[in-house]
């Protein structure tokens, strides 16, 4: 674990080499947007309070994925809303992730006693396979861990997905990776452009309607009342969103399916679909149940200022 890479630690001192020497490490990759690493985040909790005492030093290296992920204080204020308070290395320069030659969020690596890599998952499950390879790397290190797993709790956004429902996939908004895009005449990356939004929209199109700038990773709302639309099929949608103006408020407006979403509404909006963004980070708009159907989301953005970044599903 190169310590010395990372740009800062939180929650803790660096830790080195030396601290770690005979402890078993357990290396995760994470960006605190990053849904599929927040469904993995009550497994890890678990682990760190059950094994800690046992000789299990977890670190979560935070590499970031978008611009606003650098602001150290945003991943500060991210440990505190979801409890986490094992050491965090912030690896803004990618060299720890480049040093692992890791490509995923989430990743986990875990180092025996002596440093070596001797178990890897990428993306979330195989929970249960993952803690007896902790265990068993205990015991090797001259510890008495529990056989019994950890009893996990997840909630919120932290709940695994409905994998038997969804049908719609990861989808950023920035010209750099969008996909999918139905506004017609297309995208117009970085400059001002008024987009106007189709009457239909195929499962996982989605568009833009109102006067927008497409950057690299986010598209940015000139003027109140624009609107982007999707339509998706999931039990819960989400949307990385930021208020382009730090401090700014932002209110918005989520129909589902032309109605207010009523019991399906998110964590993050009303059963009117009413919601304010006010930080940097993903907000849950819808979580349904029952039966999953293909659905059109509309956002309507009541004022200007505002950046979104990336639609998830769960």
């Amino acid at each position: 674990m190169p310590a010395a890479a990372a740009t800062e630690w939180l929650n803790s001192s660096a830790q080195t080499a030396k601290d770690l020497r005979g402890k078993v490490v357990a290396v995760q990759f994470w960006t605190y947007t990053c849904v599929n690493w927040r469904r993995t985040l009550p497994y890890i909790r678990a682990w760190d309070a059950k094994y800690r005492e046992q000789g299990l030093v977890v670190i979560g290296v935070h590499t970031p994925e978008f611009d606003f992920e650098e602001n150290v204080d945003n991943v500060r204020s991210a440990l505190g809303e979801m409890h986490i308070d094992y050491p965090v290395a912030i690896d803004n320069k990618h060299a720890i992730w480049n040093a692992f030659h890791n490509v995923y969020w989430p990743a986990l690596y875990l180092l025996d006693a002596q440093g070596h890599i001797r178990y890897r998952q990428f993306g979330e499950g195989e929970y249960a396979r993952t803690e007896r390879e902790i265990q068993m790397l205990l015991a090797e290190s001259g510890g008495h861990p529990l056989n019994h797993l950890a009893d996990v709790a997840s909630r919120g956004a932290e709940v695994p997905a409905d994998l038997g429902n969804l049908r719609s996939p990861e989808s950023y908004v920035g010209y750099e990776m969008a996909e999918r895009f139905a506004s017609r005449g297309g995208a117009v990356p970085n400059r001002r452009h008024e987009y106007v939004a189709p009457n239909r929209l195929l499962l996982n199109e989605w568009a833009l309607s109102g006067s927008w700038t497409i950057g690299r990773q986010a598209a940015v709302l000139e003027e109140a009342n624009g609107k982007i639309v999707y339509r998706f099929h999931a039990r819960d949608l989400n949307l990385v969103m930021a208020p382009s103006n730090l401090g700014s408020r932002v209110r918005f407006r989520v129909l589902i399916d032309g109605h207010p979403p009523g019991a399906a509404s998110g964590a993050d909006i009303d059963e009117q679909g009413y919601g304010t963004i006010s930080e940097a980070r993903m907000y849950q708009l819808i979580r349904q149940s029952g039966k999953i159907a293909d659905r059109e989301s509309v956002i309507e953005f009541l004022s200007s200022g505002v950046s979104v970044y990336d639609f998830t599903f769960g």
